[in-house]
This record gives C-alpha cells, sequence and structure tokens, in this order.
C-alpha cells in the first residue's frame, strides 16, 4: 500500500462522512511495536510507553474530525499526566513542515510522530487504516482493548479510558 497515493483520497472521503465515531472495546490484541520520527527527527518507539495506558490517534492536519478532536487530547493529556496516560498523534500528513506549524499554532503538547506505510498497515490489520481519525486505547499491558473510528466527544472517550487507567 502507498499511503501517499492510494489512501490519502480514501481518507479524505471518510473524514468528511464522519461524523459519529464507531467506537467498541475489542478482544485484547498485541499492540504492534514501532519506530518513528518526531517533528525533530528524532526517534520515538513504543518501548518508550511500557507499563502506560496509551491512546494513538491517526490523523492529520487536514482532517476536520481529527483537529476537533486534539483539544480534547490535550485536556486528557494534562488531566492524568504523562506517567500515566501517553498520547501519541501519528500524522499521516504528506511530511512534517505543516504538522509543526499545526501543532504551535494549536499548543498540541503531547507526542506527536510521522506515522509510515508500515505502522499504518501494522495498525489496521489486513485492510489497513482506511478513514480517520482512528483511535486505540492500549493498556499498560501492551494490549489494544478499544478501537473508535471517527470523532466523538472527549466525556464520551475518557469514560472508556478511565477504565483502563484505574
Amino acid at each position: 500500500m502507498n499511503l501517499s497515493r492510494l489512501a490519502f483520497p480514501v481518507l479524505l472521503v471518510a473524514a468528511a462522512v464522519l461524523t459519529h465515531a464507531q467506537a467498541a472495546p475489542v478482544p485484547p490484541t498485541p499492540a504492534p511495536d514501532w519506530k518513528l520520527k518526531d517533528l525533530m527527527g528524532a526517534e520515538v518507539s513504543s518501548e518508550q510507553f511500557k507499563g502506560k495506558v496509551v491512546v494513538v490517534d491517526f490523523w492529520a492536519t487536514w482532517c476536520g474530525p481529527c483537529r476537533m478532536e486534539i483539544p480534547g487530547y490535550v485536556a486528557l493529556q494534562k488531566k492524568y499526566g504523562r506517567d500515566k496516560l501517553a498520547i501519541i498523534g501519528m500524522s499521516v500528513d504528506r511530511g512534517p513542515d505543516v504538522v509543526k506549524k499545526f501543532v504551535a499554532a494549536n499548543k498540541v503538547d503531547y507526542q506527536i510522530v510521522m506515522a509510515n506505510d508500515d505502522v499504518v498497515q501494522a495498525f489496521g490489520g489486513d485492510e489497513g487504516i482506511n478513514a480517520i481519525p482512528t483511535t486505540f486505547i492500549i493498556d499498560r499491558t501492551g494490549q489494544i482493548r478499544d478501537r473508535k473510528l471517527g470523532a466523538e466527544p472527549t466525556e464520551e472517550f475518557e469514560k472508556r479510558l478511565a477504565t483502563y487507567l484505574k
């Protein structure tokens, strides 16, 4: 799958039509290991977040529903702290420059990395991730416990997230 050629039109259409999230707990599944670059080019790895509850959010700067959720993720990161919760924004934008500007303008203070085709495929299984935002909750043992497709009010997402933060 060539993310930049094939998936972006699909993601754009899917993002445009997703107004309500489809969220559900999933049978515990091991989260994929990954290594990606942050916006400054430094390597960030899933290993760094072992033992924490992790929210992985696939998003893009051009995705309206994604942009609507970001203030909620900023608030959740602040509320629960980095010791208990790691929020990872995996941008599917075509390069870090536009993401850097967006992050600065919107005061995003959680970890942002640039997704690649391999990570998109690893999280999405056989189908890959074919719409954004797509968000996963990973428990402290490294198991994916929840998958959310589309935007959702922060309060609703937090109810499910809180189960794993206890």
